[in-house]
C-alpha cells in the first residue's frame, strides 16, 4: 500500500508533463508556400480596435468572413525556412497568434474572459492548450504558436509586447498588422507603449509596480538586459527612480473588449 502510495505522484507528474510538452511543442510542418499578405488582417484591425487596443467584437464577428479569409489563408501558407525571412516568419507567427485568439473569442462570444474558455482535463488543459485550427494540415494550439516556435526560434523577447491574450492587462492588441519590413519599428512601439501604459505598469510609482508578464517571462529578458530597471529605461518616456522596489500587479484577465468602463480605464 505504502509502495503504491509512492508511485502515484510520480505517474500523475509524468502525464502531467507529458501534457504539457505536447502542448507547447510545434508540429512538423512541411511547406513550400511564399510569404502571404496580411492586408486583410491589417484592414480589420483598422476597423475594429481601437487606439486603447479594445476590441470590437461585434464588429468583427460582422466581418467575419474577411476574418476567415484571413485565417484560411494563413493555414494554407505556412512559413519556410527555403522562401521566408526571419521577418517575413516572426510577422506571420505573430498575427496568426492574434488572429486565432480573436477567431477563438468569436466561437464562444460572449464571453467575460477567455479563461472561461474551457475544455480538457481540469489544471492540465487550458484555453491555450485547445487545437481548434490547423496550419499546414497540422493541429495547433495558441501555445505551439508561442512556446514552440516565437519563443523557440527567435531570440526577440519584445514578442511578449506583440502576443495579445484577448484580456485586459495583456499588451494592446495594435490597430495594425505586423509585416516584415516595418517589424523592428513595430516590436519597438509595441514595447514602449505597453511600458508606459500606466495601467500595464506603474513606473512612477513607489514601490514600482510592473505587469506580472515581466515576472513570469523574466528569463526571456535577462540576456538582453541586465534588470527589470534597464530594460523600462530602454522604452520609458521618463525618468526612473532604480532605487526603488519593485512589485507586480494582478493580472486582469477580463475581455479586452470596447465598453465605456473599459475605456475610461485606459485613458
Amino acid at each position: 500500500m505504502n509502495s503504491y502510495k509512492s508511485i502515484v505522484p510520480i505517474v500523475l507528474l509524468t502525464i502531467l508533463t507529458s501534457f504539457l510538452w505536447q502542448s507547447c511543442s510545434a508540429p512538423r510542418i512541411q511547406s513550400n508556400a511564399q510569404p502571404v499578405s496580411h492586408s486583410i488582417w491589417d484592414s480589420l484591425l483598422r476597423k475594429h480596435v481601437d487606439a486603447n487596443g479594445l476590441v470590437d467584437y461585434k464588429g468583427m464577428a460582422a466581418d467575419s468572413n474577411q476574418l476567415n479569409e484571413y485565417l484560411q489563408l494563413l493555414s494554407l501558407n505556412a512559413p519556410n525556412k527555403k522562401n521566408w525571412s526571419d521577418n517575413e516568419k516572426m510577422a506571420y507567427w505573430i498575427n496568426a497568434y492574434n488572429a486565432f485568439t480573436v477567431d477563438l473569442i468569436l466561437d464562444y462570444y460572449p464571453v467575460k474572459s477567455i479563461k472561461d474558455i474551457k475544455d480538457g482535463i481540469p489544471f492540465v488543459n487550458t484555453v491555450w492548450d485547445l487545437k481548434f485550427f490547423k496550419i499546414a494540415g497540422e493541429d495547433f494550439d495558441l501555445n505551439n504558436i508561442e512556446h514552440g516556435i516565437l519563443r523557440k526560434d527567435f531570440d526577440d523577447p519584445r514578442v511578449h509586447f506583440a502576443l495579445v491574450c484577448a484580456s485586459m492587462s495583456c499588451p494592446k492588441l495594435q490597430n495594425f498588422a505586423y509585416v516584415a519590413d516595418k517589424l523592428e519599428e513595430q516590436l519597438n512601439q509595441a514595447a514602449r507603449e505597453f511600458i508606459n501604459e500606466s495601467f500595464r505598469n506603474e513606473i512612477s510609482a513607489s514601490p514600482v509596480k510592473l505587469s506580472k508578464l515581466l515576472d513570469w517571462y523574466w528569463g526571456d529578458f535577462k540576456d538582453k538586459y541586465d534588470s527589470r530597471f534597464d530594460l523600462i529605461k530602454t522604452f520609458s518616456d521618463q525618468a526612473i527612480d532604480t532605487n526603488q522596489e519593485i512589485q507586480f500587479l494582478e493580472y486582469n484577465w477580463e475581455l479586452n473588449e470596447q465598453t465605456p468602463e473599459k475605456t475610461k480605464l485606459l485613458n
